[in-house]
């Protein structure tokens, strides 16, 4: 075990195996009877419960929580893995609950990753190549397939399944017991299974602090997108021509023309 101060032992319960080559950082604290690999680094600050296993070349950031029970960066669920060399990496401040389970990727040098200040919450699990943004929030038995992909501030309900490749956009909901096999479109509640959309996130978006004009944008191009008949390629021309333009729109139309696997309809009370 490699740590940058020996006074860090204070912090590893004795039960705890920590095999050699393992990067600790001052005030790491690992609980009873967990097992850190020899290829993983935990950054400065986190907190790493009893029965915890982190394995593979994974890489765990600054003032992360994460609770009994949990496994990191083992061999990912796939039956085209032939233990090639990959990685996981989670960012600072990203809290992982009881029984979750985030895997490392296939593929050589390929990645699962997830970012800054997300809570995965229990028995939650990413799969290999997924990769998540910043803050979002994963509820109970939560499940990501290979390859999705979450944007930042995104909410997934409880007991959700996302199929493969499938990409959930910024800002978005997904209410809890939802099945996924199209894109989420940002900004949006879907929920349903499938899942279908419902409306706009309108409080989500409000409290990301997305402002008034922005908001005023994004519900002009919702219409369009959503309420005009146009196929989705005529409803991006129509947005582009006629809805003012911000980070926020363009961020939705960038979204929009990279949908390979189709997006979540609207709801409609007929159906």
């Amino acid at each position: 075990m490699n740590t940058e101060n020996n006074s860090i032992m204070k912090h590893i319960h004795e039960t705890a195996i920590i095999k050699p080559g393992a990067k600790i950082a001052p005030n790491v604290e690992i609980g009873p009877y967990s097992v850190i690999g020899e290829n993983v680094e935990i950054g400065e600050g986190t907190v790493i419960g009893p029965h915890v296993v982190i394995t593979g070349w994974t890489e765990i950031g600054k003032d992360c929580h994460i609770f009994q029970g949990a496994s990191i960066g083992e061999d990912p669920q796939d039956l085209k893995f032939k233990g090639e060399k990959s990685y996981t990496y989670i960012g600072d401040r990203t809290t992982i609950r009881e029984g979750a389970t985030v895997h490392r990727a296939t593929g050589e040098g390929e990645e699962t990753r997830i970012g800054c200040d997300c809570l995965l919450m229990a028995l939650t699990h990413v799969a290999h190549n997924c990769v998540i943004g910043n803050r979002v929030i994963m509820s109970n038995l939560a499940s990501l397939a290979g390859h999705a992909v979450v944007e930042d501030r995104a909410v997934i309900g409880g007991m959700t399944g996302v199929h493969q490749f499938v990409k959930i956009g910024r800002n978005a909901m997904v209410g809890g017991m939802s099945r996924l096999t199209q894109d989420v479109v940002p900004y949006t509640i879907v929920n349903g299974q499938p899942a279908k959309v419902v409306g706009l996130n309108s409080v989500g978006i409000s409290r990301a602090g997305i402002k008034l004009e922005a908001r005023r944008s994004l519900k002009q191009a919702y219409k369009i997108l959503y309420r005009s008949g146009l196929r989705m390629q005529q409803a991006v021309a129509v947005i582009e021509q006629e809805v003012d333009s911000c980070e926020e729109v363009d961020h939705l139309l960038r979204f929009l023309r990279n949908a390979e696997r189709g997006i979540c309809r609207e709801r409609r009370d007929a159906e």
